[in-house]
């Protein structure tokens, strides 16, 4: 779980310094084993994974309704604040302890899952994101200078996003997707001071409803 662009959530009703999960690492092959990820107070989430104006078929976190974080508990979003500019920089939830993932006892019903990464551990990495290099499927074919039709927006540096911590670990063998966002292998120069990740290609948004 990597989260490009960070919005605080605090687990208000959270009395543990830390509740350690057991999380697959490829819910599509058993035998892939389990990485361990701490659930702690304060975590972050994507900013756009919160909607402060109910959406129909959209399934975020939003004031009064719960929802499901990923290999972990259901938390019920209670409280957002904002800056003196009207800028939501953190939100307050509660978590529901008979809620774990894998042994719901619960009952509540939730409709989405989002990611996250505990405050207190995370990584920083840079995120790198290639898009066509072209405007046009073969510049040759086109009129004029073939610079006319370079794409701006070809690669996208994320300089700070935050990571679990198993990426700390990463190898230049190893391949990664990061959940709801693509998939990633770490760039051959990349350094335990500077850990970066580039993109191969990237995943449909399967939380709007078709």
């Amino acid at each position: 779980m990597v989260v490009f662009n960070p919005l605080k959530v605090v687990i208000t009703n959270l009395e543990e310094k830390e509740i350690l999960l057991d999380i697959e690492n490829n819910p599509e092959d058993e035998n892939s084993g389990t990485r361990q990820v701490a659930f702690t107070k304060e975590i972050y989430i994507e900013q756009d994974d919160l909607v402060e104006t109910p959406q129909k078929k959209i399934f975020k976190m939003e004031v009064g309704q719960s929802i499901r974080l990923k290999g972990a508990f259901i938390v019920t979003c209670n409280e957002v604040i904002k800056d003196d500019a009207g800028k939501v920089i953190e939100v307050h939830c509660t978590y529901h302890p008979n809620s774990k993932s894998g042994q719901d006892q619960s009952g509540i019903k939730v409709q989405g899952t989002l990611h996250w990464v505990s405050a207190e551990h995370a990584v920083n990495v840079e995120v790198r994101e290639y898009d066509r290099l072209f405007k046009v499927e073969n510049p040759s074919d086109e009129e004029g200078d073939f610079k006319e039709y370079i794409n701006e927006d070809s690669l996208k540096i994320i300089p700070t996003a935050y990571a679990e911590p198993a990426l700390k670990e990463a190898t230049l063998e190893d391949h990664f997707q990061f959940l709801r966002k693509g998939y990633f292998y770490l760039d051959k120069y990349a350094t335990s001071d500077k850990i970066i990740f580039n993109k191969t290609v990237g995943l449909k948004d399967n939380f709007v409803k078709k």
